[in-house]
């Protein structure tokens, strides 16, 4: 059966702001475990949102250009 992982903007230490600049795939596209979803940056950084398991991206919540904070749910994907 089928479940559901949110993809959540990890704690990335003191960042105050925290963006999506951009998705490297669309949704429902077949993904591999470790495979980069989508890239964020804060205001010191750069770094990518990797897969944690092997899975279909389902669903984007959070665009491109959208402002997020640790927690916020950025995708849904779903693994078999």
């Amino acid at each position: 059966m089928a479940r559901e992982i949110p993809l959540m903007v990890p704690d990335i230490g003191d960042a105050e702001k925290i963006e999506v600049v951009g998705w490297n795939v669309e949704e429902g596209t077949q993904v591999d475990e470790s495979q980069e979803l989508c890239e964020l940056v804060t205001d010191k950084a750069a770094f990518p949102l990797e897969s944690p398991e092997k899975g279909v991206l389902k669903t984007i919540l959070k665009k491109s250009g959208e402002s997020v904070n640790v927690g916020d749910t950025l995708a849904i994907l779903e693994t078999p």
